[in-house]
């Protein structure tokens, strides 16, 4: 299993940027037998007709079963209350000549975070009267989308990290089930991105929340990701990290005084006066 698996690593972290340890196979294994049972395989046979075969469903089908879709609605909760507190304040200062807001949910699973953030700028709509906002939210994974997009959530879907207020005010019963709102799931645009593919046909964003992602990326990758996503963001936005990750000391952010999870890009340093040395 060792060859195949070293094999299968190569083409996740090549196609994901995900990269598995050495030790990881079993969770692969148990991530892909759902997978391999509907196709009537084992798992064996299903990494050995994915590796020997050109097959772009199957391998989007395996991509999409090793992705981790772990999400609830205010998700750490902290980090909404910073996007309350901090961030929007700051935005609704620096923006009020332009009056537009673009916000993006990158990696966003089945939708509960672009949802939890449409629910705390709905809270705040007052402030925002007369403002264009913009939530774009984007994962590598079509049926996550295809959920979030839908915006319906079982009943333990709903109770994690959701207020019974708030589920009362943008939900409706359907069926067994609860359905956000028409209007809050209008507020949304979802699209499949892989982040570590280019991403700027997105445009340029006054916040970014990419959480809990990087930490499935290794350093080099990171680093990158990091570096394309500070060229999306406009003079001033801030990027949302979760609250364990970290960004190598040469990338392109700076925490903020507020969380270390709230980085903007460092400013260029100073060029040296012509001829004069700059001291490193």
């Amino acid at each position: 299993m060792s060859n195949r698996f070293d094999q299968f690593r190569t083409f996740l972290k090549a196609t994901t940027g995900v990269a598995l340890e050495n030790d990881q196979w079993q969770a692969a294994e148990q991530r892909l037998a759902p997978l391999a049972g509907r196709l009537g395989l084992s798992v064996d046979d299903l990494i050995d007709r994915f590796l020997r075969h050109s097959d772009p469903k199957l391998s989007a089908a395996v991509i999409d079963a090793m992705m981790t879709n772990e999400t609830f609605f205010f998700r750490d909760r902290k980090p909404f209350e910073l996007f309350r507190d901090v961030i929007l304040p700051r935005l609704l200062e620096r923006k009020r000549d332009d009056r537009r807001l673009r916000i993006w949910s990158a990696a966003c699973a089945t939708g509960q975070e672009p949802y939890s953030l449409a629910m705390v700028l709905d809270e705040e709509a007052r402030r925002f009267e007369g403002w264009t906002i913009e939530i774009v939210a984007s994962d590598i994974s079509a049926s996550a989308l295809e959920s979030a997009r839908g915006g319906l959530y079982n009943q333990f879907e709903v109770q994690r990290g959701l207020p019974v207020a708030l589920l009362l005010r943008h939900f409706q019963r359907d069926l067994e089930k609860w359905r956000i709102a028409q209007h809050l799931r209008a507020q949304v645009q979802f699209q499949q991105v892989n982040l570590i593919d280019d991403f700027t046909r997105l445009g340029a964003f006054d916040v970014i929340f990419c959480r809990n992602v990087l930490m499935y990326f290794d350093q080099a990758t990171r680093r990158s990701v990091l570096n394309r996503l500070a060229r999306t963001l406009m003079p001033e936005g801030i990027l949302m990290l979760g609250a364990t990750e970290f960004t190598p000391g040469d990338c392109a952010f700076a925490p903020l005084p507020e969380s270390p999870a709230l980085l903007r890009r460092r400013k260029p340093k100073p060029e040296a006066p012509a001829g004069h040395l700059a001291i490193a």
